[in-house]
């Protein structure tokens, strides 16, 4: 093996891996055998060092294994994690690699969703590959991988790559890690692993880099709520592109050179004006090692991130070159002096963050040489809960499925994975077909191609495309629809592991290719043991409802996919919640074969129409294709056609997955998109035949294509030597980056600590007969069962009024809501335990919506306020000259934290607790504690490091999970601990409130708004929480940014049998504000004129007074919206968007300017205090401890500045440790965006008093270092701790005349593009103004405004709860949450951010409330409601829409906008049949 390694050296040196062909070797520094070897200097060496060492390491494994197992040690199942070979533990085939790896203590792939939906847990898997075609090579591939869905044993013989295993912030960050904590890509951090994983991922797979659309196509399995997505797309783009010289070996030797000096630089403190760049001045040490492994990504990579000029945003506003001063009006250079604005652009961010050269190169690992070496074997891994099977021929696997018929056949376990999770799926027999050559193979013949069952979606999709390339054109209609069909199937984590059989035979409904099986002859080859092998047409395979056409013993081998001829054409159709990856509302699959008649005439003679998502299997339309056969296809054939379309697609009213009426006509849309689409072919392929549909038809058949986003950041700079309004990076970036970051489920726990897991109510409203534990407590491994009537306090609960209980006591009020808490040694003990308690009911009637609680007069009585301003009822009689009146129903959100809720509970002497909870108010658990267990306060501590995420959803319902822990830990003296499914979660933790209003607005013939009668309705929940506060905000924000006139404004909370719903971002502000908007479009429509002239008319001043009396002093709104207003060119892009859609009828834009105003402080006054603890220690370092919680909004980065500035200190000697009741007590919660002013108050307070202390010795001791002075200090017996407190000046809470202490104002101007036949959108550009004051972090601030913005788009644009209520009665069961996961709601991914997208802080404008915080303005919140600017210009389209199809005047569009809603709303001839024009959709309300 030595020489064989030897001469492997020199092939490797001279040849491949210097022209990063090579992706096979790479050294790592997990082997100390060979890290610190001070001889090993050149390349060459260390790899032969590095090789001897593997080898023999694997040769004393194999002698070990001989030893123990004899001749059976070939079939010990084997992995590699990061470079470290394990045996894989016996007994486990059930479980997921997501698991196994926790165990073994590497933290950093998170369970974010359980069903491969969120990327949190994306790892990277390298395995040799067999050939795919006779007579080829194996191949070395690496592919990003769910590991939450992949079976431990599926990776046997594979190495598995984490985010611990490239890079570290000991041993250096790899480049992935290192651009993207560098881009402020990283805000809450637990999706951050995810991402890097994904792209290092990406860059590995592929032998070259990676275009800008690829790296966007590779992150859309990746989840983000925080950062809006720009920063992280940002920071990758770096490695879009290489330079030529990289890959020589004197860059790699030069790149040993130069790693000191990077190392020097990396970590210096940057100038504020170059860019919004992750300043640091942390310093770095060197790591020798050098990584050879395929592109070297830790080399400059030059004009990185600069994509075709088809991409760059538009010439008139140019991207800024890093360090550029720019002027904020014009977009242009300019010479201000100091203090002018930074601008930074997605273009330059290859300068702004540094090249790819980490602080310390980093080191890879390789793949094994061991498992290159190793064979592949059958294998059989029995276990108590399923036996793994692992077959090497088709012989076998026959053989294993005849025997087993009830085996479930595993590939990448996308399906199988997610019923043994989430429907509790026992299968006893597990059988992964990877190894199997006959299914993994793909043949090309002069017919078609044949694709192997087991061939992963990536692969097969792969081949398509080279063939796409290299085939004549008229040969691959099919292919070519595939391939865009699968661009938006699932995220790429799914395509690279989920199989074509698998999604073939579990005949889903909704399967994106099934129907272009049906529609392009395709057929599946069929084979069973005993039973003659047979091909099947696909159109005769689906049976029904998950039912096909093979017998028990029987599996799918093969698909045929045939070649198509001249004129033959195949186009597919999918319209989903979100573009990307997302499951099919409808979908479809057609073919056409266009033949000359005797005339001459082109008609149809093969019509094959195959639908998904209109039945319950996939089915064809042949009323239709005989409609469509023999005849012209013009606009005669299609209305004939259409006709027949609603005889075929004919769905019941009470179909499962609702939105009938869409459903239909997106069938009707697809038929008509796929007859232009095939006469513009025609057109394109046959001399002088003319298209027989009308010009205004063309943009029909224009293919969705979205360019790489692109974004410019505007904002003021600071000197040099201020620490306060740089552009920091987050104080946890690189922790975060590398999976370093501990969050509560990483924390180590005791060996006896036990695992709870909540017995949930199933029913929505019932009594409580009896609850049955005896068979769950025969159960492995359960402890106990507690209830209610074991709480040694007080059972009943509430964020403000004790009106729930900790765990239901006779009577449930919503599903979800806990009965009890089974408590066992492992979580999968629990949760089997849990699915065994029988609970008897007797059924309540529920009340689901604001509709019901009307109708039933059933509100929480005397919690809902008012707020009343002048005469209403006379101004509406007769003081203005028009009065409209309206409703509105706006929907709820989930608030979708990529962690779920997590806490632990620990006991100690004394009765004596202490916790550590994902939380946003660790004193509402201490609280909370208290009570249930009667113990007092002081002997409960409640600790939290960090949150994966909150947005208000963790600040009371959190405290309910650490009290329900309390019970068994307080009972059997144990440690407890739990963390909620994303299903669990979603069901039982509460959301944003739906929310209904109706109105009365009286305004005058210019638009003026004289009056305004209010009745606003939000669904609180079965209790109170939060309820009454957010309803007030909505009555607060009711004007947005508007004056009103005589207001009465009437809040009323309705008391429904959902979960209690609870705070989020803009705590019913925003929900405040979308009513208002709503009548303002609604006046502009009676009036003939713009909203935006309408918001302009009735517009704040400077000194006007707000309808609870608040005099508005630093009102900013107009000089935002003006802002805006120029530089998005909104005038004369309003005009660009008539023309555009005077010549488009079925794609329309539309754009619209929205302002913002949002009130900073807790309208609840007692709320409005703080405090910060500062400790000086003798080296001089200082540690900060203060009530507010890290959520990922960078609040410690902006506390420790502020600190590092008062003290007069480097940041990197300012350390923020946790949130902890025992060191800040009484803290409010981290919400109402108030904290930075709040928090930052209390530490410059603290920071006074110390500067008092320290006063004479930075006299006496001028010029020395801080240290020495502090020294002098301490010797002198001088107190180096102090306390600090804040409480908010001047304010006086609801229904007084000043509940704010200042406003953040803001505006944003939006453009989208509209596909008005499906109701599919895109963010074509946002620009944003947000005045921030004196921004204390400009990087930190920008991120939150786009966040925020983001989040906000989701709302009303893409997010919709469905609930088991009177609309959706196929909810099953009846109350119960239907969207739970991201398989069914989708909050916005990568592809829905806008495509152009520029955010500017508002210039020179201090906020004078906030000297203690700098001056500055609270970010959290204020920028959410912009978001809604989205909404608003998708209804600007949708009214070019429907005056096109004949309709004028406004129309109603309840939010959120989603496709359905948009496309029902168009109103045209093809939902004619369907539905009326004023359809209001159903909603959860």
């Amino acid at each position: 093996p030595v020489e064989v390694f030897i001469q492997l050296v020199h092939a490797w040196k001279n040849l491949a891996c210097l022209e990063g062909k090579c992706s096979n070797l790479l050294l790592t520094g997990y082997y100390p055998a060979i890290s610190g070897t001070k001889s090993c200097h050149s390349s060459a060496a260390r790899l032969l060092a590095f090789g001897l060492h593997h080898i023999r390491q694997s040769q004393r494994h194999s002698q070990q294994e001989r030893h123990v197992m004899g001749d059976d040690a070939a079939l010990v199942p084997v992995a590699y994690v990061n470079g470290k070979r394990h045996v894989l533990p016996p007994g486990r085939a059930e479980v997921t690699l997501l698991t196994y790896l926790r165990e073994l203590g590497l933290k950093g792939t998170k369970l974010g969703c359980g069903e491969g939906g969120c990327g949190a847990c994306t790892v990277m898997v390298s395995s040799l590959e067999a050939p795919a075609e006779a007579g080829g090579e194996q191949t070395l591939v690496h592919r990003a991988v769910n590991a939450c869905l992949c079976p431990l044993y599926a990776v046997e013989g594979c190495h598995v790559v984490t985010v611990e295993g490239i890079g570290s912030g000991r041993a250096g960050l790899h480049p992935v890690q290192e651009r993207l904590a560098r881009a402020h890509g990283s805000q809450c951090g637990f999706c951050t692993p995810g991402f890097v994983m994904s792209m290092y991922s990406l860059l590995r797979s592929k032998p070259e880099a990676p275009t800008e659309e690829e790296i966007e196509e590779a992150l859309a399995g990746n989840l983000c709520r925080c950062t809006g997505y720009r920063p992280i797309l940002d920071a990758f783009k770096v490695f879009a592109k290489v330079e030529e010289g990289a890959y020589t070996e004197e860059a790699i030797a030069a790149s040993l050179a130069l790693s000191e000096d990077a190392n020097n630089a990396a970590g210096d403190s940057v100038s504020s004006r170059s860019s919004t760049d992750g300043a640091d001045d942390r310093g770095a040490t060197s790591n020798d090692l050098l990584k050879v492994d395929g592109p070297d990504l830790s080399l400059a990579h030059g004009d990185a991130g600069r994509g075709k000029e088809g991409n760059r945003p538009p010439k008139e506003n140019p991207p800024i070159k890093p360090g550029q001063k720019v002027c904020p009006s014009t977009g242009q250079p300019c010479d201000c002096g100091a203090g002018a604005p930074v601008g930074t652009s997605s273009d330059d961010k290859d300068a702004m963050y540094g090249s790819g050269m980490p602080a310390r190169p980093t080191a890879e690992p390789i793949f094994p040489p061991e498992l290159r070496r190793r064979p592949p074997t059958e294998l059989t891994l029995p276990g108590p809960l399923a036996t793994w099977h692992r077959p090497t021929s088709l012989e076998s696997l026959l053989a294993l499925k005849a025997k087993h018929p009830a085996a479930k056949l595993v590939v990448g376990n996308t399906e199988v994975g997610i019923e043994m999770k989430f429907k509790a799926a026992g299968y006893p027999h597990l059988v992964g077909t990877t190894h199997v050559p006959e299914l993994n193979q793909l043949e090309v013949t002069e017919e078609g191609l044949r694709v192997g069952a087991a061939v992963p979606l990536t692969k097969m999709l792969h081949r398509m495309k080279e063939l796409i390339a290299t085939e004549p054109r008229t040969r691959t209609s099919t292919l070519r629809a595939v391939v865009e069909q699968l661009r938006w199937f699932a995220g790429v984590q799914i395509r690279n592991t989920a199989c074509l059989g698998g999604n073939i035979c579990t005949g889903s409904p909704i399967s994106d290719l099934n129907p272009i099986w049906m529609a392009c002859r395709a057929t599946f080859d069929i084979a069973g043991q005993g039973t003659k092998a047979r091909t099947v047409p696909a159109r005769g395979f689906f049976l029904g409802y998950r039912k096909v056409d093979l017998e028990p013993h029987e599996l799918l081998t093969s698909v045929f996919i045939p070649f198509n001829f001249q004129y033959e054409y195949v186009k597919e159709f999918k319209q989903a919640h979100r573009k990307d990856d997302d499951i099919a509302i409808a979908n479809g699959g057609m073919r056409v074969k266009m033949v000359q008649d005797s005339t001459g005439a082109w008609v149809g003679e093969e019509v094959e129409l195959a639908f998904g998502g209109v039945a319950a299997k996939t089915i064809k339309a042949p009323l239709t294709e005989q409609a469509l056969t023999g005849v012209t296809w013009d606009q005669k054939a299609l209305s004939a056609a259409l006709e027949k379309l609603q005889q075929d697609v004919n769905i019941t009213a009470d179909a499962p997955g609702g939105m009938v009426e869409f459903r239909r006509s997106l069938a009707a849309s697809f038929l008509f998109r796929f007859l232009v689409s095939v006469n513009n072919s025609l057109a394109a392929d046959v001399p002088d035949f003319t298209s027989a549909f009308p010009d205004d038809a063309e943009s029909a058949d224009v293919l969705y294509e979205r360019p790489a986003a692109r974004g410019l950041q505007y904002f003021d700079g600071v000197g040099d030597s201020d620490v306060v309004g740089k552009p920091y990076r987050h104080v946890a970036a690189d922790m975060q980056v590398t999976g370093e970051a501990t969050y509560v489920d990483d924390i180590p726990l005791p060996a006896n600590t036990l695992y709870a897991a909540v017995v949930p109510s199933a029913r929505p409203h019932a009594k409580l007969l009896s609850v049955d534990t005896s068979e769950a407590l025969k159960a492995e491994g359960v402890e106990a069962f507690f209830g209610a009537k074991d709480v040694p306090g007080d059972n009943r609960v509430g964020a403000v009024e004790h009106d729930e209980h900790l765990f239901a006591d006779g009577l449930v009020t919503c599903v979800g809501q806990a009965i009890g808490v089974i408590v066992a040694d492992t979580e999968a003990h629990a949760r089997a335990a849990v699915r065994l308690v029988k609970v008897e009911y007797e059924d309540l009637p529920p009340i689901m919506s604001c509709a019901d609680a009307i109708q039933a007069n059933s509100y929480f009585e005397g919690w809902g306020h008012r707020i009343d301003c002048g005469d209403v009822d006379s101004v509406l009689e007769g003081g203005c000259d028009q009065v409209l009146q309206g409703d509105i129903r706006i929907g709820g959100q989930e608030h979708f934290y990529l962690e779920t809720n997590a806490a632990i509970v620990i006991p100690k002497e004394h009765d004596e607790f202490e916790s550590f909870s994902s939380t946003q108010a660790p004193t509402k658990g201490q609280v909370v504690m208290h009570g249930v267990l009667g113990v007092p306060m002081h002997k409960i501590v409640t600790r939290t490091k960090r949150l994966g995420g909150g947005f208000g959803g963790k600040e009371t319902r959190s405290a309910f999970i650490n009290a329900m822990l309390a019970i068994p830990a307080y009972h059997l003296r144990r440690p407890i601990r739990t963390m909620l499914d994303r299903d669990e979660d979603m069901q039982s933790t509460g959301t944003r409130h739906p929310f209904y209003a109706e109105y009365k607005v009286g305004f005058t013939k210019e638009g003026v708004i004289k009056g305004l009668d209010l009745n606003i309705y939000n669904n609180a929940g079965h209790s109170l929480d939060l309820s009454s506060s957010i309803m007030d905000r909505a009555l607060l924000h009711t004007d947005n940014s508007y004056r009103l006139g005589a207001v009465r404004a009437v809040g009323h909370l309705c008391k429904t049998n959902q979960f209690s719903n609870t705070a989020f971002r803009g705590f019913g502000g925003p929900q405040g504000m979308m009513v208002t908007e709503h009548w303002i479009d609604q006046i502009a429509r009676t009036l003939g004129v713009t909203p935006e002239a309408v918001r302009e008319a009735n517009m704040y001043d400077e000194n006007d007074v707000t309808h609870y009396g608040q005099v508005l002093d630093g009102c900013q709104v107009r000089p935002c919206w003006y802002y805006v207003k120029k530089n998005a060119d909104f005038e004369s892009r309003q005009k660009e968007i008539a023309a555009f859609n005077a010549k488009n009828r079925w794609r329309k834009r539309g754009m619209t300017l929205i302002p913002t105003k949002f009130g900073i402080s807790f309208t609840t006054k007692f709320l409005n205090q703080a405090g910060a603890l500062i400790h000086i220690y003798t080296d001089g370092t200082v540690l900060c401890t203060h009530g507010g919680v890290e959520m990922g909004q960078g609040l410690h980065t902006k506390i420790a500045q502020i600190v590092a500035h008062d003290l007069g200190i480097p940041l990197s000697s300012v350390y923020i440790a946790e949130t902890a009741t025992d060191k800040v007590p009484n803290a409010s919660p981290t919400a109402a965006s108030a904290s930075s002013d709040m928090y930052g108050g209390a530490a410059t307070d603290a920071c006074r008093q110390l500067n008092e202390r320290l006063k004479p010795y930075r006299e006496k001791l001028a010029g020395k270092p801080f240290a020495e002075m502090v020294m002098a200090a301490h010797l002198d017996r001088v107190d180096l701790s102090a306390h600090g407190f804040y409480s908010t000046p001047d304010i006086t809470g609801f229904g007084g005349d000043r509940p704010f202490n200042y406003f953040t104002h803001g505006a944003a101007a939006t453009e989208v593009e509209l596909d008005v036949l499906t109701g599919d959108f895109q963010i074509r550009r946002t620009d944003i103004c947000m005045d921030l004051g004196a921004s204390l972090n400009p990087a930190i601030d920008i991120g939150q405004v786009e966040g925020g913005f983001v989040q906000g788009m989701g709302w009303t644009c893409l997010e919709e709860l469905v609930w088991g209520d009177s609309d959706h009665k196929w909810v099953r069961p009846a109350g119960s949450l239907f969207t739970r996961g991201p398989g069914t709601y989708k909050i916005p991914a990568t592809n829905s951010i806008p495509v152009d997208f520029r955010v500017s802080l508002l210039r020179d404008a201090p906020n004078f409330r906030t000297p203690m915080a700098h001056s500055s303005k609270a970010v959290g919140e204020p920028p959410f409601f912009l978001g809604a600017s989205t909404f608003f210009a998708l209804k600007e389209a949708v009214y070019a829409a429907r005056a096109s199809a004949g309709h004028t005047g406004f129309f109603q569009l309840d939010s959120p906008a989603t496709p359905e809603r948009l496309r029902m709303a168009c109103a045209d001839h093809l939902t004619a049949p369907f539905a009326p024009p004023h359809l209001r959709c159903k909603i959860s309300c």
